[in-house]
């Protein structure tokens, strides 16, 4: 399967949703080597990030992204990402080659009010969202920093993805069934819903930061 080297350009429109995770659900889902970052005592940073590179994109295709933790290793720091699924063959090898991600086919069934996910008849998680009381969106891009860890074998890689979008307050709903892989996460309501409505996401090379152990099972 052919794909593009990269860096990786990428255009549409997202959303982020951030969690309070108990530090004991999260851990079991981070290599040992990384340290968890707690933002309150027992609980860590999570998020799921949803979108759809369209037009423009040097692959199209969606994804879903969960990261359980936020960690540090060696003074970065940045996201685990434990899950990811996309619709895109190319996507997967890409991933999985270039920035040792564990990346899946699945299957995005978007309409205006959110997405269904599913993996072999298999609900992963769906999301809705509404404006809300309090919502609002800028009218001019904001320019963001996303860092993250993943492993390729024994390789511990860590790499940055460049945002650029409006950014919008949404009221959103998380539902994740019984059977889905990261159910035990207890992802729960979200603390926060971003919408990213004109995203430019660029996804630079990872570079080699340390070695783990082993690769981590995360099913």
């Amino acid at each position: 399967m052919t794909y593009p080297p990269a860096p990786w350009s990428l255009k549409g429109y997202a959303f982020l949703t951030l969690h309070l995770v108990d530090s004991s659900r999260g851990r079991p889902f981070v290599p040992k080597e990384l340290e968890l970052v707690e933002l309150l005592s027992g609980k860590t940073l999570g998020s799921v990030y949803l979108s759809a590179y369209q037009s423009g994109s040097i692959l199209a295709y969606n994804e879903l992204i969960v990261a359980p933790a936020y960690v540090r290793y060696q003074g970065k720091m940045g996201a685990w990402i434990s899950h990811i699924y996309v619709d895109n063959p190319a996507s997967v090898a890409g991933g999985r080659e270039i920035w040792g991600l564990p990346k899946e086919l699945a299957h995005f069934a978007w309409d205006k009010h959110g997405v269904i996910i599913t993996q072999k008849e298999r609900e992963l998680c769906s999301f809705s969202y509404q404006k809300g009381l309090f919502s609002l969106t800028t009218w001019w891009k904001q320019q963001l920093k996303g860092y993250s860890f993943s492993d390729l074998g024994e390789e511990l890689l860590y790499f940055t993805s460049n945002f650029t979008s409006p950014l919008g307050l949404k009221k959103g709903k998380l539902t994740i069934p019984a059977d889905s892989p990261f159910v035990n996460l207890n992802l729960g309501k979200p603390i926060l819903t971003l919408n990213l409505p004109q995203l430019h996401l660029v996804a630079g090379a990872p570079e080699v930061v340390g070695t783990l152990g082993g690769r981590l099972a995360r099913a």
